[in-house]
């Protein structure tokens, strides 16, 4: 059982769900990093203005994601897809060990029993002598991480195992699940995603009439794909994440219309979702739209738009692109529908 002092004491770093792939052998060569530090996730969340962020040892380049007020995260497809509550990287070198335990020894608040076992164990050689040090520069200590805005979770205490140490280009312990991976990295960056907001051309716009087929599409230029890459330093390994708009899902607001197709999903066809209106196109059935079949009152309907979302990975050691859950991102706007008024005269 680890020491509470040492679980208070874990820092906080974005994850997701590990998906590994049988056969990935990776050689984790070393970086040119200086050793991870100790602080919690940096950078914006929203990828405004933010090329890289560190959080732990894994290092964030946003300069590919989407950006602006109405950009956000996705929302996976797969229902039993959830993420983990921690996971294992490179955290200390000899020295930054050193200089985290021995505070937490002499305030003696993690228990005698547990303080001499860890002496024991980093200092007096039962197994690394003087914190490992006549390895410095040669590797780092492993540690765990804790999945940001997951503190709370029962899982995040399944990292149990103490500190470890791990040479420069060598993998760490099988018997470590949780230790980092490229497709861990690839999830990581899966969360760090941020697609654009969904809002649709509309013919007629905002406000149309009962039983009047209403015409809807996107420029797909406006959901260009985005990207964000995951990687560590100290190990030499990254993985790339990339979103690209794939359909659009229409949903009324109310029982009483028809959607075109019936299904109400428009896929991507070349440069655009669904098509654009033109004049004297009035009469025809939109290959992507919607048909109210009451109207909307004194109020209006609510009709909800979400892109669905391609999500792959590339990354070391892995060949050509690697499927991800699709991500979902919507908004809704407004649609005023009217009654024909006939005159009889």
């Amino acid at each position: 059982m680890r020491g509470m002092g040492h679980i208070l004491a874990l820092s906080a770093a974005t994850a997701v769900a590990v998906s590994v792939l049988p056969g990935t052998a990776v050689a984790y060569g070393p970086g040119d990093g200086q050793g991870s530090d100790n602080t919690q996730a940096s950078g914006n969340s929203d990828g405004k203005g933010t090329v890289s962020s560190t959080a732990g040892a894994v290092v964030f380049d946003r300069s590919k994601n989407g950006s602006g007020k109405s950009a956000g995260p996705v929302t996976s497809s797969a229902s039993n897809w959830t993420p983990p509550a921690c996971y294992y990287a490179p955290r200390y070198t000899p020295e930054q060990l050193q200089e985290y335990l021995e505070p937490i020894w002499e305030a003696g608040s993690t228990g005698y029993e547990w303080d001499a076992k860890q002496r024991e164990k980093y200092v007096n050689g039962g197994e690394y002598k003087d914190f490992n040090k006549e390895k410095t520069g040669k590797g780092y200590f492993w540690d765990s991480y804790v999945t940001e805005g997951r503190e709370g979770d029962p899982g995040a205490l399944d990292c149990t195992k103490d500190i470890f140490w791990v040479d420069n280009g060598a993998p760490p312990p099988p018997d470590i699940p949780q230790a980092i991976t490229p497709e861990m990295l690839a999830q990581l960056a899966y969360a760090e995603i941020r697609v654009p907001s969904t809002k649709v051309e509309l013919a007629p716009e905002g406000t149309t009439k009962v039983n009047l087929p209403t015409w809807a599409w996107l420029d797909a230029a406006d959901f260009k794909p985005v990207s964000v890459t995951a990687s560590v330093p100290l190990l030499n390994v990254q993985a790339t994440t990339t979103a690209e708009p794939l359909s659009l899902k229409i949903e009324p607001g109310t029982a009483d219309a028809t959607t075109y197709p019936a299904s109400g999903v428009c896929e991507l066809n070349g440069k655009q979702i669904g098509e654009a209106y033109a004049k004297g196109k009035a009469n025809e059935t939109p290959p992507c739209g919607v048909k109210y079949l009451r109207s909307s009152g004194d109020g209006s309907y609510q009709l909800q738009a979400t892109i669905t979302w391609r999500i792959h990975w590339t990354g070391t050691g892995v060949a050509g692109e690697q499927p991800l859950p699709n991500g979902e991102f919507g908004a809704g706007q407004d649609v005023i529908v009217q009654e024909i008024q006939s005159i009889n005269r």
